[in-house]
């Protein structure tokens, strides 16, 4: 709280028109967010980790992120300047084990009011999947799409990016590009960025194409 209750609060006074999401998976944090002037709860544990927190955000109303989330500090390798790597997490069938558990946390919402139409899915790029299971979920977004919410994704200089063209963080700018576009013709509605003008570039171009 001490960390994002100041900036919210600033941010909303400065710049009432602007939509605030708080990143965290406590109810504590995130009822103190949302009073703070925040609009939107992003929880990376999709309702998981703290099971007031589905009740906090069906009595304000607000959306809700529901990330699906399997990581493991056991199952990562970690490599000087491309990040962390899964190398662990074990999946039957991936995007239907994603979607499962996604619908789980869907339910967790619901059964505590919140209503369909504040849901958002994340498939959780980057959080307990390996490289190629990373790849595949971005090819495969429409699979998760067609669960009826809306979708959004979060591949911004990524580890996965970095393992795929052996490039550090700050060099990431145009895997990020390719990523993002291809989640869009797959279906995301919102991207989560680093490099904003970039990608609200790509992202208005590729709306152009197939989303005329």
């Amino acid at each position: 709280m001490a960390r994002v209750i100041p900036i919210i609060s600033a941010i909303a006074k400065e710049m009432p028109e602007t939509l605030i999401s708080v990143d965290t998976y406590k109810a504590s944090v995130a009822k103190a967010a949302l009073e703070a002037g925040a609009h939107i709860v992003n929880d990376v544990w999709a309702l998981r980790a703290d099971p007031k927190l589905a009740s906090v955000v069906a009595a304000v109303g607000c959306p809700v992120i529901l990330m699906h989330n399997r990581s493991n500090p056991a199952s990562v390798e970690v490599r000087e300047q491309l990040g962390n790597a899964y190398v662990g997490p074990e999946y039957d069938d991936l995007l239907e084990d994603v979607k499962r558990e996604l619908l789980e946390s869907v339910e967790l919402a619901k059964q505590a009011g919140v209503k369909d139409e504040a849901i958002i899915l994340d498939p959780g790029i980057g959080f307990g999947k390996t490289i190629a299971q990373n790849l595949e979920l971005n090819d495969r977004l429409d699979d998760i799409r067609a669960l009826g919410y809306p979708i959004l994704l979060g591949p911004s200089r990524k580890s996965f990016i970095g393992y795929t063209l052996d490039l550090p963080a700050d060099q990431r700018v145009e895997g990020t590009a390719a990523s993002v576009a291809v989640g869009i013709t797959r279906g995301a509605d919102i991207i989560r960025v680093h490099d904003l003008t970039e990608m609200v570039r790509i992202a208005r171009m590729t709306d152009a194409i197939v989303r005329r």
